[in-house]
């Protein structure tokens, strides 16, 4: 997954800068779309990773079945709080 074709896949362009509210919320619900049909694991985590920063992911209960996929999730959050600006 390259991040800027997902960017223009689901907004339209690679400048998130440039995408209105609403067109957010509309790729953000074709993104759950998405997540709730890809069976490969690496391209869900990917999704998953991708709505999370941009504030739109589903609860990790309902986004993964296992405790492993879980739990990277919570450490990716972790590691990407970090690089949050204070």
């Amino acid at each position: 997954m390259d991040f800027d074709d997902q960017l223009r896949r689901y907004f339209g362009t690679a400048d998130l800068a440039a995408v209105p509210p609403a067109a957010l919320e509309a790729g953000l619900d074709r993104m759950r779309v998405d997540l709730g049909l890809e069976q490969d694991r690496g391209r869900r985590f990917a999704l998953w990773a991708l709505m999370h920063m941009l504030g739109g992911a589903p609860d990790l209960d309902v986004a993964f079945q296992t405790e492993a996929d879980r739990e990277a999730a919570r450490n990716f959050m972790d590691l990407a709080g970090g690089l949050e600006p204070h």
